[in-house]
């Protein structure tokens, strides 16, 4: 929000300079961001000066060119080659002289000596349209006798600098969103500073009503979206360029001045924070005015020529026939002030911040009223500003008021009703600060006293305060004025002990593992806890049921309609992504929340129960595992690669192999998957192949290997057990192999476990190294070639002990898979 110095001390008075009034406003929570110094007019003239024309004569070389000399005030008049219709001996210009830096928009260029058809041109005569001063082009600036020749054009035209302090409102001050907004916030300082001040704005006693001949009726059909609406007529306006003034206020704060009504506007809402619309009258057929939404599909062109299909959630301004704007939002084609406009109809209305919010969104349309509407605007200034661009009208535009103003508001909104503390306030800012700042501070700010005890004070907080509702916002409010800085800071500081939890402990095992995947060479990627329901309807996932998931009731769009179930789609949309754009070789990380929802355990009682939140991390691979390296062959990531990478977090977090079930997972997004679990059968990890028909709905066309592991399940298990580290044996390990026959259901996961249950000192590590399935083996059988390493931490084994840990392993997967030796 840009504010200007020179336009902010119309409506409050001080004395402070510019860098002092950027200093007071951050410290009350009006952050100025920049101050930056600037002219009304961009380059503020300089180089520019009055000059006369001596003489002027046909250009020998063209038919609309004209040789000039001008004097400037120098002891030499120049000679300047001009185009312009009018030019003419006598006449006193403004020139650009050598040097000069005009501006045309964004774009500069520097008058520099040049030639024209063959005649040196040592500057330039210039049109208003071409300095700044204004939009005409139709010749040059011809100024009146008395005008001095040299005297510099900043001083001819009294260009005086202007501050502009670049104010960043925060989503809940609404109300600072205008020059009188911030007075009002800076009055309230000043007060409390003790310096002399007063707020003051322009008074409406002007106002009145000139006729009748143009009156509008008014129906709000949706006063949900639309609490209050109010217009008026006005007839025989004179539709021009705005004033200088008017033209310099606006581009000093970052507007482009169009024509004198919708300059009003504008100047409002700056001014006094209330958007407003100006419909050329014609337009409202009828002569009536309905707030309503439109049948779902309505098509709308709005000024900028652009098609919008229209919601029943867009509200809109209609005449009897058809809309004319989206309320709040952007005006239609057409029905906008144009010169050949003679009578317009001003509107000033409250539109629901939400209802707004989301039409500009769904349009993709921000404008500085929805910015505003957006935020809440004070529904009491409703009628203040109506009559304040009605006045503007009738001086600037030369109109009529042609009706008494039309007002609808059926449910009028209240002041807020807070009952405020003393001893809250002073343990709220931890410091006493008297009864009677409280209440200076609170009446500055314009709260009304309605009750007061010796505990406190009962307030009428106005309603363009919407941000302040309860005691605590009464108090933040009080802090601001009296000042941050004034809280002087403890010599003691109190707390209380925390003793960490298994957030805590969660948390740093997070970190942890994430540090050893970035080692390994991935990245951690962050995607929305919403979730498109498509991914649950469509897919037919028996993991991910649609009716377990939870939906939102309001959602901001189809995309983002539903909690997620799995941290997998979002996962997959960065690859997408990130494939389309020549980035596929992939390893990326999740850690995040899941969400689901069991009607089972629904109760009207405890909504609650029937809602879960759990944390997962995900893991996914995809592309080349080495890609153009001299020194090894491209090689494809592989579900191996992705299986050693889970088993090294179960190894980080304390979890050793032994103790985990492996078996073949059954969720239908894996092609191939994997499941690990613990002896009492719950799942803390899924390894797999994601299948085809997923991919395709993402258009990869590349294998994907994806990781889910139950972070909460993982971390609690890991808590259970105390990781301690051992010395590095000084006795050298003894690896011994057996080829086993075995059925072909029978999996490795269950020889490993078999194994390591069977032998737990001197069993350190089993191996898978070949399969084989094939001729020469019985039907339904296949050989695994498995190798196992043993060592004594203490001693060096003989073959004695090494036959008999053998001997044991044999009979054991014998007994319990009919493992036979080949």
């Amino acid at each position: 929000m840009n504010i200007s110095y020179k336009w902010l001390k119309e409506y409050v008075d001080f004395d402070l300079t510019p860098q002092e009034t950027a200093e007071a406003l951050t410290s009350i929570g009006l952050e100025v961001g920049g101050l930056e110094e600037v002219q009304t007019v961009k380059g503020g003239l300089k180089g520019l000066y009055v000059g006369q024309v001596l003489t002027c004569e046909p250009h020998p070389n063209s038919d609309h060119l004209h040789v000039t000399t001008v004097d400037l005030g120098k002891d030499e008049a120049q000679q300047i080659v001009c185009g312009a219709p009018n030019v003419a001996a006598g006449q006193k210009v403004i020139v650009a002289d050598l040097g000069c830096v005009l501006y045309d928009g964004e774009e500069s260029f520097t008058i520099k000596r040049s030639k024209l058809r063959g005649v040196e041109s040592l500057g330039m005569i210039c049109a208003e349209d071409e300095i700044g001063v204004g939009s005409s082009h139709d010749g040059i600036i011809v100024l009146p006798d008395d005008a001095v020749v040299g005297t510099p054009a900043a001083q001819y035209y009294q260009l005086e600098s202007d501050w502009v302090l670049e104010v960043d409102i925060t989503a809940n001050r609404g109300d600072a969103l205008s020059h009188y907004g911030v007075a009002r916030d800076f009055h309230a300082w000043l007060k409390q500073q003790g310096r002399p001040t007063g707020l003051h704005r322009p008074s409406c006693d002007a106002f009145k009503v000139d006729n009748e001949d143009l009156p509008i009726d008014v129906e709000i059909e949706n006063t949900e979206a639309c609490r209050r609406y109010a217009c008026v007529s006005i007839t025989d306006c004179d539709v021009k360029e705005s004033p200088a003034w008017l033209q310099d206020k606006l581009r000093v704060v970052g507007l482009r001045p169009i024509n004198n009504i919708v300059d009003i506007t504008n100047y409002v809402m700056m001014a006094y924070g209330q958007p407003m619309h100006c419909f050329d009258a014609d337009m409202v057929k009828g002569h009536r005015i309905v707030v309503r939404t439109q049948p779902e599909g309505t098509k709308f062109v709005t000024l900028d020529g652009e098609e919008h299909t229209l919601g029943g959630r867009d509200l809109s301004i209609c005449n009897a026939e058809e809309p004319m704007c989206i309320a709040g939002v952007f005006g239609g084609k057409g029905s906008g002030t144009y010169d050949t406009t003679r009578n317009v109809v001003l509107e000033s209305a409250w539109f629901h911040p939400t209802w707004i919010r989301k039409s500009a969104r769904r349009h993709g349309l921000s404008t500085d009223a929805s910015y505003r509407f957006e935020r809440g605007i004070d529904p009491e200034g409703i009628i203040y500003a109506l009559k304040q661009a009605a006045i503007l009208c009738k001086e600037l535009a030369g109109g009529k008021v042609s009706m008494q103003i039309k007002d609808v508001y059926p449910k009028p909104i209240d002041d807020f009703k807070v009952s405020l503390s003393y001893d809250y306030v002073h343990r709220l800012i931890g410091k006493e600060i008297g009864k009677e700042t409280i209440k200076n501070i609170v009446a500055s700010l314009e709260m009304k006293i309605v009750g007061e005890t010796e505990a406190g004070v009962e307030l009428l907080v106005p309603s363009y305060r919407s941000d302040v509702q309860r005691p605590c916002d009464v108090v933040e409010d009080i802090l601001r004025i009296y000042g941050y800085n004034n809280v002087e800071i403890p010599t003691q500081l109190k707390s209380s002990l925390t003793i960490a939890g298994d957030e805590d402990r969660e948390h740093r095992l997070a970190n942890l593992i994430g540090e050893q995947l970035v080692g390994c060479g991935f990245n951690e990627i962050l995607n929305n806890s919403l979730s498109r329901l498509s991914y649950y309807t469509d897919l037919d996932l028996n993991a991910y049921p649609e009716a377990n998931t939870v939906k939102l009731m309001n959602p901001l769009s189809a995309d983002l309609g539903v909690m997620r179930q799995t941290l997998l789609f979002g996962g997959l949309e960065s690859i997408m992504r990130n494939v389309n754009r020549r980035n596929g070789n992939l390893r990326f990380f999740e850690t995040g929340n899941v969400y689901r929802y069991d009607k089972e355990k629904w109760n009207a009682e405890a909504p609650a129960k029937a809602y879960g939140e759990d944390q997962h991390l995900a893991l996914w691979l995809t592309g080349k595992r080495v890609e153009g390296s001299w020194a090894h062959a491209d090689e494809d990531m592989s579900f191996y690669e992705l299986k050693a990478y889970v088993q090294n977090i179960f190894v980080r977090t304390g979890i050793p192999a032994g103790i985990l079930v492996i078996n073949k997972s059954d969720n239908n997004i894996f092609s191939k998957g994997l499941a690990y679990a613990n002896r009492g059968g719950k799942v803390l990890a899924e390894v797999g192949i994601l299948n085809g028909k997923l991919l395709r709905r993402f258009d990869i066309s590349r294998p994907v290997y994806y990781a889910d592991i139950d972070w909460k399940a993982l971390a609690k298990l890991s808590g259970k057990r105390e990781i301690v580290f051992e010395e590095i044996s000084k006795f050298p390990a003894v690896s011994r192999d057996l080829a086993l026959l075995i059925n072909k259901d029978v999996t490795f996961g269950q020889i490993e476990q078999i194994a390591l249950q069977t032998e737990k000192k001197l069993l350190k590590r089993v191996e898978l190294f070949d399969v084989y399935e094939g001729k020469n083996l019985p039907a339904g059988k296949k050989s695994y070639a498995v190798n196992f390493i043993l060592q004594d931490a203490g001693r060096t084994l003989n073959d004695k002990a090494i036959d008999g840990v053998m001997q044991k392993l044999i009979k054991q997967l014998s007994a319990k898979l009919g493992a036979e030796l080949r």
